[in-house]
């Protein structure tokens, strides 16, 4: 068993490595990837060594380091370079489709409660924290927001460790079930919205103005460009820590009822500082950093994340209660049923669906992949939206767990 963290991140680091190489330099990782999406590697291959018993995640520091520094840090990378007007200007569908989605986890994970307990109730029961309810209500949070809200819920409805670690399980298998559905229908796109007759004027020129800044500003990566990345990301991360280090004692001591909104998180106000820095940053020359890659160097601190939280999953957890695979993938094909019924009323392009969605189901980890899969310059477009996903994450997924709560109790 690896216990060492500067091996384990070694062995981390090679597992990515292997993997985007085989994507990229070889004739049956082209074909496999297109099917199989990358995201879903990275959790579940780090998964794997956790599961048999090859790596000790519980005893290692590597998900907080990765969590706290390297999150908040490609935040800021990965904003630098959005174009605000621009991303405004796509109207209101983008908005309906991501609230959409969100109601969508909101009202699906009640319903899905209710239908898998008429049909099995053992599997939809338990008592104190092991209550499955209790432990549902860190799914609807991982899936209105990302990892923050997740944790959020644990802590807010008192989820028992067994518990938890299961619905890590449902929701990562279940969510990147349907990020392969997102990715498929990336590739149909241009199709579908012909067909549906969806306006695409907005996103053409939003596409338009990213690469005409690419045009202007790229540039081969320096050693001096990678300093600057490094100061004004890890810069950012340490205001925003330093900043929640003032804001949640103040909550606490002023205002100690918005605890039951997890509104005394440090990791949710670090995450919404970092953001909204980076946002604030795009306006200024800091912005010109994207041309020498920022968002690349962003999004590699963002797949070490996302290994560092795969290799915590048991993926054999599911299977003591496989009935909770069948609760997730009912929450999630509701989800997915209700953005297709909207974007077919409002004729929204698959875009908005497909990025409105993942916003709240993947967060920051996954919003900018679904959104890159349509064009690279789309990608700050997932970020803004999975931001706003943090935002109201927590208290959806509160209102999502007390109606749980009612449905079990009655």
């Amino acid at each position: 068993m690896i216990e060492n963290d500067a091996v384990l991140m070694g062995l981390l680091a090679v597992t990515l490595g292997t993997i985007f190489y085989t994507q990229k330099h070889t004739r049956a990782g082209a074909k496999f990837f297109k099917y199989v999406p990358t995201l879903l590697l990275c959790y579940f291959i780090p998964s794997i060594y956790n599961t048999i018993g090859l790596i000790n995640a519980e005893e290692s520091r590597l998900y907080f380091v990765a969590s706290r520094y390297l999150l908040p840090t490609c935040l800021v990378l990965l904003t630098l370079s959005i174009d605000l007007p621009a991303v405004m200007r796509l109207g209101y569908k983008a908005i309906v489709m991501f609230l959409t989605g969100t109601i969508g986890i909101v009202i699906g994970g009640p319903v899905a409660l209710i239908l898998v307990g008429l049909i099995s109730p053992e599997t939809v029961g338990g008592d104190g924290p092991d209550a499955v309810w209790r432990g549902l209500t860190t799914v609807a949070g991982s899936w209105i927001g990302g990892g923050a809200n997740m944790a959020a819920m644990k802590e807010v409805f008192d989820v028992g460790g067994p518990l938890f670690s299961q619905m890590i399980a449902v929701d990562v298998l279940c969510a990147n079930l349907w990020l392969a559905v997102l990715l498929y229908l990336a590739q149909k796109s241009a199709d579908i919205d012909r067909r549906m007759g969806a306006d695409v004027t907005a996103i053409e020129d939003l596409k338009f103005r990213v690469e005409q800044f690419h045009d202007k500003f790229a540039r081969n990566i320096t050693f001096h460009d990678l300093m600057f990345m490094s100061a004004i990301g890890f810069g950012v991360t340490g205001i925003a820590h330093a900043a929640s280090g003032f804001i949640v004692p103040w909550i606490e001591n002023n205002a100690p009822i918005l605890e039951r909104l997890s509104l005394t998180s440090s990791f949710f106000w670090i995450v919404v500082i970092a953001t909204t820095l980076g946002v604030v940053l795009s306006f200024s020359r800091a912005r010109e950093l994207e041309g020498p890659g920022a968002s690349s160097v962003g999004s590699a601190m963002l797949y070490v994340l996302i290994a560092t939280i795969g290799m915590h999953m048991d993926v054999t957890a599911v299977f003591s209660n496989p009935g909770l695979f069948g609760v997730g993938l009912l929450w999630i094909g509701i989800h997915g049923g209700l953005l297709i019924l909207v974007a077919r009323l409002i004729r929204a392009p698959v875009f908005y669906m497909a990025v409105g969605s993942q916003a709240n189901v993947g967060g920051a980890a996954s919003a900018p992949v679904v959104a890159a899969a349509f064009h690279p310059s789309l990608a700050p477009v997932g970020v803004l939206l999975a931001v706003l996903g943090y935002a109201v994450g927590t208290y959806a997924a509160w209102i999502c767990g007390l109606i749980m709560r009612a449905i079990a109790t009655t």
